[in-house]
């Protein structure tokens, strides 16, 4: 487990080396006073499954917000698929926000036909594949609205993965489901992973992808440490039970 050096630039991680998904130089993000991210260095590889654990407000959020360009950061610099011009790979990224980001007066097809047609897709085998994927019925005419907590949840899922894009930025995508609904999810992260898509997914429910995750790291204070052992993230899921806010 070594995608990660927090305490300098990493050597491997300019637009010339094919094997970075995702590298951050020296990225630090105030809001005001406050710090979110203080001076991170990292090289998220591509085609793997990384996992970041951290407490409430260690500025996870905030870390997967400026991956996706939503964010700037106030020092530092962010290369994507090899490129700092992050409008140029948006429709490459897939981002799901602790929000679910859904019109409650539509129905799901309503829902992602329009965030479809964001990204050009008009056809609708793209969105009818993301809901079966998720494991909802896309030929359901219930309104979001209607929708349980879990469902939301999938639902959100299917917007981030309908365009079908090479990196997954996913922000908490076991909240508010069942014990085997959030495995069910587990287990297509990892075929997303084998398929080779990379993923960095932020959970403080992280034994559910015990066996799947590549690389679990820890964020504290704004910073990342050295990368967790199993062992250890293991325990911090167990002891962490209260929802997760965005830092």
């Amino acid at each position: 487990m070594s995608a990660v050096d927090s305490t300098q630039p990493t050597t491997k991680s300019d637009s010339r080396n094919p094997s970075s998904a995702v590298v951050l130089h020296n990225i630090s993000k105030h809001f005001g006073r406050f710090v979110a991210l203080r001076q991170v260095s990292a090289n998220f590889q591509s085609g793997r499954l990384h996992v970041i654990v951290g407490e409430n407000g260690a500025g996870k959020t905030t870390l997967l917000r400026v991956i996706a360009g939503l964010a700037q950061p106030t020092e530092g610099r962010v290369e994507v698929l090899g490129t700092d011009d992050l409008r140029a790979v948006t429709a490459k990224i897939g981002y799901m926000a602790h929000a679910p980001l859904l019109y409650d007066e539509l129905d799901a097809a309503g829902n992602l036909r329009y965030y479809a047609g964001l990204y050009g897709r008009a056809d609708d085998s793209a969105w009818q594949q993301a809901m079966k994927l998720t494991g909802l019925d896309p030929h359901s005419a219930r309104r979001v609205g209607e929708y349980s907590q879990g469902m939301r949840q999938r639902l959100s899922l299917a917007r981030a993965i309908l365009h079908r894009p090479e990196i997954l930025l996913l922000d908490e995508p076991f909240s508010n489901l069942d014990t085997d609904s959030a495995r069910e999810i587990a287990q297509l992260l990892g075929r997303m992973r084998d398929s080779g898509n990379t993923l960095l997914v932020v959970t403080h429910q992280s034994g559910l992808l015990e066996g799947v995750a590549d690389d679990v790291v820890r964020i504290s204070a704004g910073r990342l440490v050295t990368p967790a052992s199993r062992a250890s993230t293991m325990e911090l899921s167990k002891s962490e039970h209260s929802p997760a806010v965005q830092a």
